[in-house]
């Protein structure tokens, strides 16, 4: 019988997920671009949104016991799931490389005396050893190593109220509630194509998904917490915060395992994602094949804008999700061509809306919801056509 992962074990992965430098990194972004007192509830109903549809599109990969790129087989065709999937595979690629610069540039701040591609070449390799190893076989490390970071993670969220503060530098351009809300919204929107990878192994489907999904926005709120209090600090830069939080050795281990955890799963889904291509491929190998990638792309200097990456991200998969869940809960046409062509289009029509309004300054909704709106009203619309045609002829 294939082993089964508990609540608790799912809450620490996806708990894990959201702990990561790059979190902390949007929060510093938002708190430097907005007053405080504008930022909270965009903000929180940006991750509450993405919560939601994080527990919807896992609750897909739960209950059918399929992984993400599996799961959208039924609704957009064999070949249109391994466009996504391929699309899945180099996003993640890039998104690991984005997270390892990320974690190696805060180290870097801390005054180690350690280059660049060095400590890149070591958080992927300590990523590579974990997707190996695998989840099941680490679990009760893993479940540790949370603990501990969650601990460390506590000192540094309290050491940060105990600094004297300073007047944060506004910029001149100041973020409006939707500009915030889609910020907010896009990293649980990134995740909508790799939570299924994990929710399918669960064994209460619900319970599960729904803890994920919790235990993902908490902490993500929590992160972005950190960043926006960074920014009433003297510096604005997450390594010389640890410094000044007298943090020292904890502080590089805060960095490392947050870093180490979030691109575990980001690099483990990649591998699923290639196995929905081609149904041959190890996972675990492939995993470790992205690790080596991303850290040669970090190397390489790919974190300069990650901001406008995420919302390449959202344009693809947040349309791709409305789809799949109309699709899922609300279809009853048959999987046929006729079908999947169709359900390409209502993709490709959100898709599109979101490149025509993403650069647009405080459009109402954001281009995340209008995308999903759009992709998931053309589904149901055919949907609703195909049942009422079916209708007539058994009349």
């Amino acid at each position: 019988m294939q082993n089964r992962t508990g609540l608790f074990t799912n809450a620490i992965i996806w708990f894990g997920v959201a702990i990561s430098v790059s979190e902390i990194i949007a929060g510093i972004q938002l708190g430097s671009s907005a007053p405080t007192d504008s930022i909270w509830i965009p903000l929180i109903l940006g991750h509450v949104m993405g919560g939601i549809l994080l527990f919807l599109v896992g609750l897909i990969g739960a209950r059918l016991r399929l992984n993400a790129m599996q799961t959208i087989k039924s609704t957009f065709g064999n070949y249109g799931s391994k466009f996504f999937a391929a699309l899945n595979v180099m996003q993640l690629i890039a998104w690991v490389a984005v997270l390892n610069a990320q974690g190696t540039q805060a180290l870097m701040g801390l005054n180690l005396g350690v280059s660049f591609p060095v400590i890149s070449i070591i958080l992927a390799a300590l990523v590579a050893i974990w997707v190996y190893v695998g989840l099941q076989r680490s679990s009760k490390i893993t479940s540790i190593v949370m603990v501990v970071l969650t601990v460390l993670l506590i000192v540094l969220t309290v050491k940060l109220f105990g600094i004297q503060s300073s007047t944060a530098t506004i910029n001149s351009q100041t973020l409006s509630f939707w500009n915030i809300f889609e910020i907010s919204i896009a990293m649980p929107v990134s995740w909508l194509p790799v939570i299924s990878d994990y929710t399918k192994d669960a064994e209460k489907p619900v319970k599960a998904t729904a803890v994920s999904s919790v235990a993902y926005t908490v902490a993500s709120l929590w992160m972005y917490f950190i960043g926006i209090e960074i920014v009433c600090m003297v510096k604005v830069d997450v390594s010389q915060e640890i410094l000044i939080a007298g943090l020292g050795i904890p502080g590089v281990i805060i960095l490392v395992l947050s870093t180490v955890t979030t691109n575990f799963l980001a690099t483990n889904s990649a591998g699923e994602s290639a196995k929905a291509i081609f149904d041959r491929l190890d996972p675990k190998l492939t995993g470790v094949i992205v690790s080596i990638l991303s850290a040669i792309l970090a190397i390489s200097g790919i974190m300069d804008h990650y901001i406008n990456f995420l919302y390449l991200i959202t344009s693809v998969f947040a349309p791709m999700a409305a789809v799949l869940l109309v699709s899922f809960y609300l279809g009853k046409t048959e999987n046929d061509l006729k079908t999947w062509c169709w359900n390409i289009f209502s993709w490709f029509s959100g898709f599109i809306i979101y490149q025509m309004t993403v650069n647009l300054d405080s459009i109402v909704l954001g281009p995340t919801l209008l995308a999903v709106i759009v992709s998931a009203a053309l589904t149901y619309i055919f949907i609703f056509l195909n049942n009422h045609y079916r209708q007539k002829s058994l009349i």
